[in-house]
């Protein structure tokens, strides 16, 4: 049976383009450019938590790394390392070459250096840590929106969780829908290029991980604000077109998680500077409301004019 200096020689190690010391040492070195401020962030994923233990490996290694990439993005930051730590319950190579391959597919597509990281023995946990670049005081945070910001939410969300439904509770959906929403669960695409291009135009802005109904509430707290959400600017349709019923989407998009679409706030005066972001980055953009004075308050608006706060929430890892 292979140790694991052997599997993290075999299946870990490879080239590094920016790092000056990574796999194999105590710590790594990295090299950060002149000017630039490193953003930080780490994701865990667990079996039976975040994935079914007979997720295929291949899609547990991007997956695992996207997530965290999505965090650098809703930061406008350029990520740069990547650092594992896993455990496993046995060393199977077989399973580990393709995670791996999912992994450095991962960070080729992105440009990022596995840096370092550990194994141990234990129950299936994937922890990933990323860091990235960003020049000194443009990141975007979650506390910079105003009253008067127009919300944004980008890509197509909601189907990750009804991919999620699908597979656990047995959601019918198109043939081509399920294979759509099961793509957005395992395979996630993080919006680097979005995040980036929204330095200066966006005023607050994350990812969309636990429902966006919830997350916007964090934007809303760090930001002392409000929000309006417009229920007909949601973007429904490919949803409702891959096969899901109407209520099935909506709960998806407000509440339903695992989607790392950027969700973010920005001036009016620069709607047109936005929506033009969609043709850069060849990604739909949806404006779906506004922040508001009342902080802490969330109020959706029917297409009737009635606004009603969200009876859905976020996922929540210690909620009963």
């Amino acid at each position: 049976m292979p140790g694991e200096f052997d599997l993290i020689r075999r299946h870990f190690t490879r080239p590094a383009a920016h790092t000056a010391l990574a796999v194999g040492d105590d710590a790594a070195l990295l090299m950060p450019r002149p000017g630039m401020q490193l953003a930080v962030s780490t994701d865990m994923l667990v079996a039976g938590t975040h994935f079914f233990p007979d997720t295929d490996p291949a899609d547990l290694g991007w997956k695992a790394l996207a997530v965290n990439l999505s965090d650098l993005a809703a930061m406008g930051a350029e990520p740069r390392w990547a650092f594992l730590a896993l455990a496993l319950p046995a060393a199977d190579d077989a399973w580990l070459a393709a995670f791996a391959d999912g992994l450095f597919a991962c960070a080729q597509a992105f440009g990022v250096d596995l840096a370092g990281g550990d194994t141990t023995r234990g129950p299936l946990n994937l922890c990933v840590t990323v860091a990235g670049e960003v020049p000194a005081g443009q990141a975007v945070t979650r506390g910079g929106g105003r009253p008067g910001d127009e919300v944004w939410i980008s890509g197509r969300p909601g189907r990750a969780a009804l991919g999620l439904a699908a597979l656990r509770d047995g959601l019918a959906l198109s043939a081509d829908g399920r294979a759509h929403c099961l793509e957005a669960l395992h395979r996630p695409q993080p919006r680097v290029a979005l995040g980036l291009a929204l330095r200066g135009l966006a005023t607050a802005m994350l990812d969309v991980s636990d429902g966006l109904a919830g997350d916007l509430g964090h934007i809303l707290e760090r930001s002392c604000c409000g929000a309006i959400i417009d229920l007909p600017a949601l973007p429904l349709a490919p949803l409702l077109a891959d096969g899901a019923p109407h209520d099935e989407a909506l709960r998806a998009v407000l509440a339903g998680g695992d989607d790392y679409e950027l969700l973010f706030a920005a001036p009016p005066a620069r709607h047109g500077l936005v929506a033009a972001m969609a043709a850069h980055c060849n990604l739909p953009l949806h404006c779906i409301g506004r922040l508001t004075d009342r902080p802490g308050e969330l109020l959706l608006r029917e297409a009737d004019g009635s606004l009603q706060p969200p009876t859905m929430t976020g996922y929540d890892h210690f909620a009963r």
